[in-house]
């Protein structure tokens, strides 16, 4: 029986850094075409839906193709809104008014629209693969590790952020003596419903991980443009992407 695989793609239309920006165009086309077009594309993707709370950006998703079976409604849709809520939402209603349930859903994001369709693919057959976990989240390498990092306690104190069992110091360490640590990306997120339904998660209990070392392009600010507009380019003729520090997305 062939997998029933969602791509949900999160469209918020209060952005405040950049006003419209899911809908801006981008290298040609509306920002959120992008991850339309690399969802349609998927070879195990074979439902696409965008959530979103603002009328025009439904309009524009429609016209690249995606599905807009519903408006997300506007406390689902604030500054601080967790994904949880949109996922929670859409798999709630998808299920009471059509009776569907995926298999797996995917996490799209339209601000960072540089992907490869053969990694989204590579991502979805990981989760398929691991029936006991509930995600898969992408992930790189951390350049910075959290053991050389403190808090300032209320007193002025500095405090470790964390503390390794058995090693008093591990702040004075050095770095390659100290564990290894990834930190999630967002390039690409697959979730079976239970983590949100069932777990109230976003990942569950047992998330496994997807390893991403590609260059990692987010749209924050109007100075990301121009290597987000490169980049896409360089992603559509076939050409390594630029190399950028995978422990800071906004910088490039």
């Amino acid at each position: 029986m062939t997998e029933r695989v969602l791509a949900l793609i999160p469209a918020r239309g209060g952005s405040k850094g950049i006003p419209g920006k899911n809908i801006m165009t981008i290298g040609g086309k509306p920002l959120i075409a992008h991850t339309i077009l690399q969802a349609q594309a998927s070879q195990r993707i074979n439902r696409v839906i965008v959530s979103t709370d603002d009328e025009q950006i439904a309009a524009v998703s429609r016209e690249w193709g995606a599905e807009l079976p519903f408006i997300r409604p506007a406390e689902f849709a604030q500054d601080l809104s967790p994904d949880i809520d949109v996922f929670r939402h859409a798999l709630n209603w998808l299920r009471e008014h059509e009776g569907y349930v995926p298999d797996l859903v995917v996490h799209l994001r339209p601000t960072g629209p540089v992907r490869r369709i053969v990694l989204i693919d590579q991502a979805i057959g990981e989760l398929a693969a691991h029936p006991e976990a509930d995600a898969l989240r992408s992930v790189a390498r951390a350049l910075q590790t959290p053991y050389k990092m403190w808090r300032i306690s209320d007193d002025g104190h500095l405090d470790p952020v964390l503390r390794q069992e058995g090693v008093p110091d591990s702040q004075s360490l050095p770095r390659q003596q100290l564990p290894v640590v990834y930190w999630q990306n967002g390039y690409v997120d697959v979730l079976r419903p239970r983590a949100v339904l069932e777990k109230n998660s976003m990942w569950g209990d047992c998330a496994i991980p997807f390893i991403v070392d590609e260059p990692l392009f987010e749209l924050d600010y109007p100075e990301n443009i121009p290597a987000i507009e490169e980049a896409l380019k360089r992603l559509e003729d076939g050409l390594p992407l630029v190399a950028a520090s995978p422990s800071d997305r906004h910088s490039v």
